[in-house]
């Protein structure tokens, strides 16, 4: 069973947007992002690139988490969004699950949720590993 290792704080990017992890190993990532005005479009839903740009950075820190000890490092290559219902407050919930681990790329499957446990967003997010 994988370990959990020391979450990281946010820094760039995900302070900017207040990406919080929640807590990390090699096979599974949870997040959260509590949800502010400042992340709304215009017509008050959550911008829909929120969604994405949390699940690069939590499949990217797993991913690198895993093998920056063999020297190795990691970047997105490629991340498809499906998003199921708006979400207009609250906290955005995520967890990502691997689901491939291959010699040069990860695949992970992440969920969305709202507060109240509504799938909101699913994303596909590939790895490479380098």
């Amino acid at each position: 069973m994988p370990r959990p290792v020391e979450t990281p704080l946010p820094v760039g990017f995900d302070k900017l947007y207040g990406l919080e992890i929640v807590s990390v190993t090699d096979e599974e990532v949870r997040a959260r992002v509590p949800v502010r005005p400042e992340l709304l479009e215009p017509a008050g839903a959550l911008h829909g690139g929120v969604f994405p740009a949390m699940a690069e950075s939590m499949t990217s820190l797993a991913t690198r988490l895993a093998v920056q000890e063999d020297g190795r490092s990691v970047t997105g290559q490629s991340i498809q969004t499906s998003i199921l219902h708006a979400i207009v407050g609250g906290t955005i919930h995520a967890t990502a699950r691997r689901r491939h681990r291959g010699r040069t790329t990860w695949v992970w499957e992440v969920e969305m949720t709202d507060d109240d446990g509504r799938l909101c967003a699913l994303v596909r997010m590939t790895v490479a590993v380098r």
